[in-house]
Formats: structure tokens, C-alpha cells, sequence
């Protein structure tokens, strides 16, 4: 598509030199009419004064509406909007002054404004819905550790009770440390303060350290669990940051599978790239909570609302994106979920 370079186009300068080449000649014709009629010299010197008086306001005027209709009333309706979005209004657009196949440099400029406002109305959304979030996120466990410290302080509690109402306030401050934890780690991934430091590493090796940190836990749920894995395979990436990834998909496995379950960690690859899946037996998602997996603070499945913050897949896509790897996921209300990192090779 070819942009036009300018808002007074060489026509309109023609247009210009035509009508006072013909304003010229219409000049010369009066003098010699005049002069046949043998007119008194007075009006043969007003008449011509008159004349070009008509013909400069003439053109002033025509100017003057054009330079108006060509730059004043754009450039001040985009100074309105200017002032609203400034004011916090994200709703202004601007129409562009001529059709797409007709757009001049102009034209571009307001297109390119409404796309910053529009992606400034976006941010506007997800900052509100973010710091909406996380004031709720802090002020539910704040309230069960203040509800507990208050129980904990009555008299007459016997010492079993005042165990339950510590171990409360234990399990709800490392849930609240976590969150925290998890908000500046997105915030930094976000903000790309923390860049990756790729070097080359054996995956398979990683996702059976990680895999053996959970041991305890689904030995405890009496989980089944699984795992094929090649002997060995290298990758570049960030190991710590992968080892975010991979930590974050084994624990919402434990986390959603249910007792007796089955958790199965695989890994493949060929020349192209490796496939690292995680699958498990626990209650699926819907397609609705497919959509939303990786939004900050999003929670599926509310009944599991208290083992998590709903910030970890939102930091493993994160780190995913930086490492310029892909996930799929894979679910069925009722038949489990499998999430897929598709890492490829250089």
C-alpha cells in the first residue's frame, strides 16, 4: 500500500498557477475594454484595484479553508482525544481522514494512535484486574492468619487447639510468602529485568530432580507415579528458569490428581525438537478454563484455591515466551490434563 508523502498534492499548486494565469489575462482584457470605451483614467485605476482585491480574497479564502480542512481540524480533533486519554479516557478514536486505499502520512499517524490508545486501554484493564487481584490474594490469607493469632490469644484454648491455630498460621504465611515470591519473579519476567542465561544442560537429568522433590508427596496421596525418559538429552535454555517450568507443571499435577491417580512424566525427542509432557489423572478443565489457564490469578478449579495463587502457569508461559519454547494442552472435564513444552533444537 503506498502512503502519500504530503497533504497538498502538485495539482493543487497548478490549480493555483492556472487561476491567476487566468486572473492575469482577465486583467488584461478590462484594461483594453476599458481603454476601447474610452473609460475616464479614475475608474480604469479603481477597477483593477477592485479587481485583484476580489481575486486575493478570493484565493485567501480558499487557503485559508484548505489549510483548515487539510491540517487545523485533524490535528485539533487529535488534540481533544490527546487530552482525554491523558485524563484517563481509553474509548477515543480518531477516524482516519481518507479511505485505506487513499491514506496519507496523516491518515497513518491517527491509525497508529488509535492502536497506542487501544493498547493503552488494555494495559489500563489488566493493571486494575492485577492489583484487584492481588489485594484479594493478600488479604484472604492476612485475615486467616489475624482470625487464628486472635483465636491462639484466647484464654482457656488447650494446647492441641493452640497447635491447630500455629499450624494454620504456618501453612497460611508460606502460602502468602510464595505469592509474593511468585508476584516479583512475574514482575521481573514481565518487565525483562531477568534475562535468560542459556547454556547447555542435560533436560533429562533436570526433570528427574524436580520429579524426585514431589516423591514424598505422592507417595502420601498413594500416587501412581510414571516416567519415560531418554537416557540423556541436551538443551539450551536457562536451566533455572526451565526448572520454574517444570516444578510448577509436577506440582499442579500432585495437586489436582487425586488419591490412587496417576501422574506420567515423558519425555522424546528427534532432530527437530524435544517433547517434554506431563499428564495426569485428576479432574480435567472444561474449554472455558483451557482459555484462561495462563492469566494471572486465574483459578479453574476453586476447591483447590488454597494450594495455589494462580500465578504459575502465568510465569511458566512467561519463561516459555523468553526461551522462544511452545506448551499444548491437552483436557477433558473428568479425564485429566497434559501439558506438552515443545522445546526445539537450535
Amino acid at each position: 500500500m503506498k502512503i502519500k508523502n504530503d497533504r497538498f498534492p502538485p495539482s493543487l499548486f497548478l490549480v493555483y498557477l492556472g487561476v491567476l494565469l487566468l486572473m492575469s489575462g482577465i486583467h488584461t482584457g478590462l484594461i483594453v475594454g476599458m481603454n476601447t470605451m474610452g473609460w475616464n483614467d479614475v475608474i480604469q485605476s479603481i477597477v483593477p484595484i477592485l479587481y485583484w482585491s476580489a481575486v486575493a480574497v478570493g484565493l485567501t479564502i480558499f487557503t485559508r479553508r484548505t489549510i483548515k480542512r487539510t491540517y487545523e481540524e485533524p490535528m485539533h480533533r487529535l488534540a481533544e482525544a490527546t487530552k482525554k486519554v491523558a485524563g484517563g479516557d481509553f474509548s477515543v478514536y480518531v477516524p482516519p481522514l481518507h479511505t485505506s486505499d487513499k491514506l496519507d502520512y496523516l491518515d497513518i499517524m491517527l491509525i497508529d494512535f488509535n492502536k497506542m490508545v487501544e493498547e493503552l486501554g488494555s494495559i489500563e484493564t489488566l493493571k486494575t484486574d492485577f492489583f484487584s487481584n492481588v489485594s484479594h490474594e493478600i488479604k484472604t490469607p492476612l485475615a486467616i492468619i489475624q482470625n487464628n493469632a486472635e483465636l491462639m490469644c484466647r484464654e482457656g484454648v488447650n494446647e492441641e487447639a493452640r497447635r491447630e491455630y500455629a499450624k494454620t498460621i504456618y501453612n497460611t504465611t508460606k502460602r502468602l510468602s510464595e505469592l509474593i515470591s511468585n508476584i516479583l519473579k512475574l514482575n521481573k519476567l514481565e518487565r525483562q529485568t531477568i534475562v535468560p542465561e542459556a547454556e547447555q544442560y542435560d533436560l533429562c537429568e533436570q526433570l528427574a530432580e524436580c520429579a524426585a522433590n514431589y516423591e514424598p508427596v505422592w507417595e502420601q496421596k498413594n500416587i501412581e507415579f510414571e516416567a519415560d525418559m531418554e537416557d540423556s538429552v541436551q538443551i539450551t535454555a536457562d536451566p533455572a528458569l526451565m526448572e520454574l517450568v517444570w516444578n510448577n507443571l509436577l506440582s499442579n499435577a500432585v495437586k489436582f490428581t487425586q488419591e490412587g491417580g496417576t501422574i506420567t512424566l515423558c519425555e522424546k525427542s528427534d532432530e527437530n525438537s524435544i517433547r517434554v509432557s506431563v499428564a495426569d489423572s485428576g479432574c480435567g478443565m472444561d474449554e472455558e478454563t483451557k482459555k484462561h489457564i495462563f492469566e494471572k490469578f486465574y483459578q479453574g478449579d476453586t476447591s483447590h484455591a488454597t494450594a495455589g495463587n494462580g500465578l504459575g502457569l502465568a510465569l511458566a508461559m512467561r519463561v516459555l515466551q523468553l526461551n522462544n519454547f511452545d506448551i499444548e494442552v491437552e483436557s477433558a472435564p473428568g479425564k485429566g490434563s497434559r501439558f506438552t513444552v515443545v522445546v526445539r533444537k537450535e
